[in-house]
């Protein structure tokens, strides 16, 4: 039993997703897909990547081309336990027969959607070989169980993503997959941009928000001496939001930047003190 456009659901991506450009992303990840060529978004934890694609879903699929496709993104959070069975479909009882129900990334192949696979490095090395043959000329996905040849539908596009400041050399992403995508570079926006984005997605005034910035880009900068990640535009818009429901601007800081990004001690510490000269 194979999917199609209108057995899709529910609705999706109705509405435009909030996205401000930081560069010329728009602009080049439109001619991608103009051209079909499958896309690899790299950057940190939380700086935008998932809001992104969905903001290009959208623009593509809503707004320019006015498709009526019920689910024109598929999105697959890639972990280590994840197999092709799970992404291709399998066979299931159905009453007294056996019928095949497609995986999430033929049922994207199938229907023309975007298929994002978020964070493909934790995916299984079998599962990753699988989408070679939908990223050069062919565009056809095997069903190996059912002998299937599937043929991408013209509207068709694969979107990977990954971290490459976060993985360890053993999950680094190969040449041999890597070599198959156009590559777009993410990074946390800038003080002003930033600000922008946590008063819009959090609610909170522009003061608190600027505050906020001014944390996330004081955080990043302790990187230099070893703390890697940074804290994420998401947990600063997560700290907005529970000041914009009442919570203290000092405890909200505590739960959602503080405690969230390392249970190091010191690293706690040098956040903490960066938050009490910040915020009120």
């Amino acid at each position: 039993m194979s999917a199609n456009r209108e057995s899709i659901s529910p609705a999706y991506l109705a509405l435009e997703p909030y996205y401000l450009p930081l560069g010329d992303e728009v602009e080049l990840f439109r001619a991608a897909y103009e051209a079909r060529l499958p896309v690899l978004l790299k950057g940190p934890t939380g700086c935008g990547k998932t809001r992104f694609i969905e903001y290009m879903t959208w623009r593509l699929y809503r707004e320019e081309k006015q498709v009526d496709i019920k689910l024109p993104l598929v999105t697959i959070s890639c972990h280590e336990d994840l197999t092709a069975t799970d992404m291709v479909g399998r066979f299931l009882l159905k009453g007294d027969e056996t019928v095949w129900s497609d995986g999430p990334l033929t049922t994207a192949v199938r229907t023309g959607a975007i298929c994002y696979l978020d964070e493909i490095v934790e995916a299984r090395k079998d599962t990753t070989v699988l989408i070679h043959s939908l990223t050069d000329h062919r565009r056809f996905l095997p069903i190996d169980k059912t002998g299937e040849l599937v043929t991408a539908h013209e509207d068709f596009l694969l979107v990977i993503s990954y971290n490459p400041g976060y993985q360890s050399v053993l999950k680094d992403l190969k040449p041999s997959t890597r070599q198959r995508f156009v590559s777009l570079t993410f990074d946390y926006p800038d003080r002003k941009q930033e600000a922008i984005i946590i008063a819009h997605e959090s609610g909170v005034d522009s003061e608190i928000a600027e505050r906020l910035a001014v944390i996330g880009e004081k955080v990043r900068h302790l990187r230099e001496h070893g703390f890697e990640e940074g804290v994420s535009t998401r947990l600063l818009a997560y700290t907005g939001e529970l000041i914009n429901n009442g919570i203290a601007p000092r405890r909200a800081a505590d739960i959602a930047i503080v405690n969230a990004v390392s249970d190091d001690g010191h690293v706690q510490q040098a956040i903490a003190d960066i938050v009490d000269a910040v915020l009120p």
